[in-house]
């Protein structure tokens, strides 16, 4: 397993400076969050300039993209895939294996779900590359059982395990093994169960990274942890500080 962190710890920062820090903190690899929301990389300056967009998440030899994490905005499927295509040749140029897709909103049909993602991973894995949907509130994959199921109806899909949804969303807790098999994508951050701590310094809240780990070497997992704080203004907490100390957890477990 690689300990790698995301671009979504800086957001605060312009992307350079974000990857510029996040080389400084000796990590090797980056998760990089290509968002319309966001203050990096948006999916529109993808599909206007490839070239660029993988200049920009470059900054040398001892840092290189791994992952990445994408956020659609407002827009037609249409234009959502034209986007992905972007970004799967930026993918490809850049040799990163790994993207993630938002899954649909909960309450979502899941035969309808598991036919949209189907087409996804037929085109991402034309482009040898592996495509995921986070565990995510307010989605399908908010329950395990779910989120397992639909794995099970595209065959080729994965899943980025993010048990802070787990722990802090209506599945409050509850064990989420049975995903496990499924996982190609791991992004990390502590967690606990109350209305507000969704994010809390790293040993206050209720993540079991030993145990995440342990599952994960069971299944034969063999790719990216990543270091997954968001940069938001009320962080109770210095990001840098927390970055380097879950870096230093996960490096002593992996």
């Amino acid at each position: 397993m690689f300990v790698a962190c995301s671009t979504a710890c800086f957001a605060r920062l312009p992307l350079d400076q974000a990857l510029r820090l996040i080389a400084e903190l000796e990590f090797s690899k980056v998760d990089v969050a290509i968002s319309e929301q966001g203050t990096h990389l948006k999916p529109s300056e993808v599909v206007e300039d490839i070239a660029r967009a993988a200049l920009r998440i470059r900054i040398g030899p001892s840092l290189s993209p791994a992952a990445f994490s994408v956020e659609y905005g407002e827009g037609s499927p249409e234009e959502h895939l034209r986007q992905l295509k972007a970004i799967c040749r930026l993918a490809r140029a850049t040799t990163v294996p790994i993207l993630s897709v938002p899954c649909a909103s909960s309450g979502t049909g899941l035969d309808a779900e598991a036919t949209r993602l189907r087409s996804l991973v037929h085109m991402v894995e034309a482009e040898g590359l592996i495509l995921t949907v986070p565990t995510r509130i307010g989605t399908l994959t908010e329950y395990p059982a779910t989120a397992r199921a639909l794995c099970e109806r595209v065959p080729g899909l994965g899943l980025t395990l993010d048990p802070s949804h787990y722990i802090n969303g209506p599945h409050q807790g509850g064990s989420y093994d049975e995903v496990f098999p499924f996982v190609r994508h791991v992004q990390l951050r502590d967690t606990g169960k109350a209305p507000g701590k969704f994010q809390v310094r790293v040993g206050q809240g209720e993540v079991e990274y030993g145990r995440i780990i342990s599952q994960l070497t069971r299944h034969r997992y063999d790719r990216l942890l990543s270091v997954a704080l968001h940069d938001v203004a009320e962080a109770p907490f210095a990001m840098e500080t927390e970055v380097r100390k879950l870096k230093y957890l996960l490096e002593s477990l992996a």
